[in-house]
């Protein structure tokens, strides 16, 4: 007599296991709010921009003096710096019937997922601005010199004349340092042609610093005055090169003090950083749960001296298409 098997399909026992924990996506670190030092400090009021004023200096005054002659008075001026408030948000709702079915816990879910997105948002706000300065170079590289964004070729690359150079700029108008250095951001298919041509001689590390509290967050090194903070999102200007090449154009943006001042509102519980709002529960059976992000406040250029911007090609980018598949492109 022939046996009879219990099998997976004869009862209802066998069914497909799920993992109760939520990975989220791969996320990259948040660097640019870092360099907004100018802040204010003693504001007269709420409003819905704040001015900073710049006193400026007198010309240097190095004639003589004649001893019979009184001096001509001069005149003081000032500059002043306008930054505008803006509100920024978002918000989900869930639903009773999701958090009653779901397999895992979906409020902490939306929780995380609603602060890293007012993270990244208030970043890329941050980086917009930063990259809009008028104080922009073209690498040359190892082809022709661009005259413009349009005209860089993948020859043009990052070289380190090009650091030393916007260094000297800095310098030049006296632009104070973060400590002893300045700082750039720079995107890693473009730190990887500057590390390959200076080599690894020329490249400081940042555990050689004398103080482990002076590197910065994803600090990769320091090169020619500059401690180097790399990032996927550094400004990519997707096919914006030659239109032969549809070549990416990458911005190094690099930086001393007083460069970007930021604001923002106290008032309702506002501050420097977004607040994350439980919304009101509104519907009769209290089913629809919404969670959200609010930001009042705005970031602005304090002194276009104290800023620069190098656009290059990158040796290893994808400069095939439109679109490519470079992820941290139009992030």
């Amino acid at each position: 007599m022939a046996d009879s098997y219990t099998t997976v399909s004869s009862l209802d026992y066998v069914q497909t296991a799920y993992d109760r924990l939520a990975y989220f996506a791969l996320r990259p670190q948040l660097h640019f709010d870092n360099v907004a030092d100018v802040k204010p400090t003693r504001q007269s009021m709420p409003g819905s921009s704040v001015v900073f004023t710049i006193q400026n200096d007198l010309a240097v005054a190095s004639t003589s003096l004649n001893e019979s002659v009184d001096v001509s008075a001069v005149a003081l001026s000032d500059s002043q710096v306008t930054v505008t408030l803006a509100e920024y948000g978002n918000a989900a709702i869930t639903t009773a019937l999701l958090r009653g079915e779901s397999f895992v816990d979906i409020d902490p879910i939306v929780a995380n997922t609603m602060g890293f997105n007012a993270g990244v948002s208030i970043d890329t706000i941050t980086r917009d601005v930063l990259q809009l300065g008028s104080n922009v170079a073209y690498s040359t590289g190892t082809g022709a010199a661009p005259a413009g964004r349009s005209s860089v070729t993948g020859l043009n690359t990052l070289r380190a004349t090009d650091i030393r150079t916007a260094r000297a700029r800095l310098m030049t108008n006296n632009v104070e340092q973060f400590g002893n250095m300045y700082v750039a951001y720079i995107h890693p298919d473009v730190s990887f042609d500057l590390r390959t041509e200076t080599g690894q001689g020329s490249w400081r590390q940042p555990h050689e610093y004398s103080q482990p509290g002076e590197i910065w967050s994803g600090e990769i090194g320091a090169f020619e005055g500059f401690r180097f903070i790399e990032t996927p999102r550094a400004p990519v200007f997707a096919d914006a090169g030659s239109s032969t090449t549809n070549t990416d154009v990458y911005a190094t943006l690099m930086m001393g003090r007083q460069s970007l001042a930021k604001t923002w509102s106290a008032i309702d519980g506002n501050g420097p950083t977004p607040k994350i709002v439980p919304g009101p529960i509104t519907d009769h059976l209290r089913r629809l749960v919404p969670l959200g992000w609010y930001w009042l406040g705005g970031y602005g250029i304090f002194r276009q001296a104290a800023l620069r911007r190098v656009e290059s090609a990158s040796s290893i980018g994808q400069n095939t298409t439109t679109g490519s598949d470079n992820p941290s492109i139009n992030v």
